[in-house]
């Protein structure tokens, strides 16, 4: 297992764990931290990426703190309603948000006048923990075999292939969204409620063509229901090592678009905490049961230290604004 698992990540988005020299050795947590339980709180439903990546964190943290580790699923306004409540929650340590962190850059770029709580400046990052790829899929009604095909049946029936997301401030609709731009396709976005009816409609021809992330697209794909196209990915990934990344496939420079999560706790909270919370999650990343049950959740294992996942959080929040700006796109 072993073995198989260095073989996943040797071709997998370079998400190699980073080794991380910038945590101070004085930053030492107060010796009764934690005392009491913590609450992660997952502001999604149970049983999608967050609330499986999160009640994972929360298992493994709980035996490295010897505290429990209570996942609380928050959800509601995608999102927004759990993260809010962890903004204003006290800076102790012991209330953390397991964030969507690319819905949320989404949100705060989509919603401005909706959104309660600033990303950046109501939230400390502990770490980002790991990243779902994204995979171009069309219904096999389509008359197309890859990615060049697509493109040139796309501007030759303007206005003619629906997309499909799973909400309108979804990072599956936002990676169509900037690859409809950067080529100027004419396609028509056809919102859902979730990824499993988007899925549905898309597998049953009712749309063409979706974004979608590579677990809720995998078992369609691997059954011929639906054909890839190409990742989002900047390089190849295991679960799909024969479908091109979309600067392969279109030769469109840097396209990199993955769902990222990772673990924040309100502004304010001491260095200290911050840094133990980090270390323990790294190690609880290195560890090949759990990169083996991420990666069987479709996540690929991404630590990022918390200066590291502030730059990260900022970069993807500015990359947001240009897409929605550039190309006009509401929430609707």
């Amino acid at each position: 297992m072993r073995q198989k698992l260095s073989l996943w990540f040797g071709v997998a988005l370079c998400l190699t764990l980073v080794n991380t020299p910038g945590f101070a050795q004085s930053n030492s947590a107060p010796k009764n931290y934690p005392d009491k339980p913590i609450r992660l709180v997952i502001p999604f439903p149970p049983g999608g990426a967050t609330d499986v990546i999160g009640r994972i964190m929360a298992q493994e943290l709980s035996k490295t703190l010897n505290q429990q580790v209570i996942p609380d699923n928050r959800a509601g306004d995608s999102g927004n309603i759990g993260a809010d409540m962890v903004a204003k929650s006290p800076a102790d340590g012991y209330t953390l948000l397991m964030g969507a962190l690319t819905s949320h850059a989404i949100n705060t770029n989509l919603e401005k006048d909706k959104i309660k709580y600033n990303l950046e400046k109501d939230f400390t990052p502990v770490a980002i923990v790991g990243v779902v790829p994204l995979v171009f899929v069309v219904n096999p009604s389509v008359p197309v075999k890859n990615m060049k095909e697509f493109i040139a049946y796309a501007k030759t029936n303007p206005g003619k292939l629906t997309f499909a997301s799973s909400g309108a401030g979804a990072p599956q609709r936002l990676a169509m969204e900037m690859f409809r731009y950067q080529l100027g396709l004419d396609m028509l976005h056809i919102p859902y409620k979730g990824s499993g009816p988007a899925m549905t409609d898309l597998v049953g021809g009712q749309v063409l063509s979706m974004s979608e992330t590579v677990p809720a697209a995998l078992q369609f794909i691997q059954a011929g229901q639906l054909r890839p196209l190409a990742v989002t990915t900047a390089k190849r990934i295991s679960q799909l090592p024969d479908v091109p990344t979309i600067t392969e496939a279109t030769g469109l420079p840097n396209f990199d678009v993955v769902s990222m999560f990772g673990i924040e706790a309100p502004a304010g909270t001491p260095q200290a905490i911050v840094y133990k919370l980090s270390l323990d999650i790294k190690t609880i990343l290195q560890r090949p049961d759990v990169q083996e049950r991420m990666l069987a959740a479709g996540v690929y294992v991404n630590y990022l230290s918390p200066a590291e996942s502030s730059k990260r959080i900022t970069r993807e929040l500015n990359m947001w604004a240009k897409v929605v700006k550039d190309a006009n796109i509401k929430a609707d």
